[in-house]
């Protein structure tokens, strides 16, 4: 029997549908053909993308040359860039000019098409270049948000196989994240904790979603999970944003992803997703608004498996439907 459940995280609902596991929506896609004769983002290709902003090499090696561990460009076909004028029109029809940041971190020289391929090293080197891009960006007063999040595969929206990160940052504070921000707020307000803190200490208790630990964190799916197998990683410690993690933070986060990754792949067989970190507001949502971010907001990664097609159900109501309960994803993953 299915039922309604009520994200506390996100404030929407999800219908948890075991019945639906074998409707025709519910299916393996086709995996990307990742043969590429010249694909921009392999080492020694370069020329192929605009000059480097960053890049994880070493000391002897040269930008926008071979040798590099990571390397962030600009996105060639940006939706903000940085040189837009910052400009805020108002009116019936408001808008700005286009002002931001978009980025591509190409994770790997190596033509990986999948996270999976990678181990715990590359995750970390990964982890700690999506940290200074955050940190970067964040010192410009005029963008007002940042969004870090990797599409894999097809189903997933990605259009380049070998794997990449974007970065996107905006002058604006999206509606559902004020939102999601201002509940965290009003939650800490009234009990004097972290929303996801409380939510990760439920799930520790209950036991039951709670797929995988290392050190401070843990990897669980959330009892109105959106999406088969969805996972999130975070702690029931403050451990603030990712341009705020110790090494010791990337190092044990490094190891839980890989573990996470290679089990979601051995009971997916074809893993397409979306991956996103969190992220908190940069400029005050309100006046008189003193609370510590850190306080209120906190890290984690949420891992979105994109194996079932979304119809016109879920785009008029915003309601998911998930035929894989949260409790059974998390029994498989633990056994597999």
């Amino acid at each position: 029997m299915s039922e309604i459940r009520y994200d506390r995280l996100y404030d929407n609902h999800v219908i948890i549908a075991p019945e639906r596991l074998h409707h025709p929506d519910f299916a393996c896609v086709i995996p990307d053909d990742p043969s590429r004769s010249e694909c921009p983002f392999c080492e020694g290709n370069e020329s192929m993308t605009p000059p480097e902003i960053f890049a994880v090499r070493p000391v002897n090696t040269f930008s926008n040359e071979r040798g590099w561990q990571t390397r962030v460009v600009p996105n060639l076909y940006k939706a903000v860039q940085i040189e837009a004028p910052y400009i805020h029109h108002f009116g019936l029809h408001e808008y700005w000019e286009g002002f931001g940041a978009h980025e591509v971190i190409i994770d790997t020289p190596q033509h990986h098409t999948s996270m999976e391929e990678w181990d715990d090293t590359q995750i970390g080197l990964w982890l700690k270049t999506l940290k200074q891009r955050f940190g970067d960006l964040r010192r410009d007063t005029r963008i007002a948000h940042i969004t870090l999040f990797k599409n894999e595969g097809i189903s997933g929206g990605s259009t380049q196989p070998h794997c990449h990160t974007q970065v996107i940052g905006l002058p604006l504070i999206p509606k559902r994240e004020r939102e999601q921000f201002l509940r965290e707020v009003e939650y800490y307000q009234s009990t004097a904790k972290g929303l996801m803190q409380s939510i990760l200490q439920h799930e520790e208790e209950a036991g039951d979603r709670i797929v995988d630990r290392e050190g401070e964190f843990s990897a669980y799916c959330p009892y109105a999970s959106a999406y088969p197998f969805e996972l999130i990683i975070s702690s029931s410690q403050k451990i603030g944003q990712i341009d705020t993690l110790s090494e010791g933070h990337i190092e044990q986060l490094s190891k839980i992803l890989y573990r996470i990754l290679k089990k979601l792949k051995r009971q997916l067989r074809i893993l397409h997703f979306n991956l996103s970190i969190t992220t908190p507001p940069l400029q005050s949502l309100h006046e008189g608004m003193d609370i510590p971010v850190d306080e209120v907001h906190q890290f984690s990664i949420r891992i979105m498996p994109r194996i079932y097609t979304h119809g016109g159900f879920e785009l008029t109501t915003g309601i998911l439907i998930n035929p894989v309960a949260p409790e059974v994803a998390a029994k498989l993953l633990k056994e597999g």
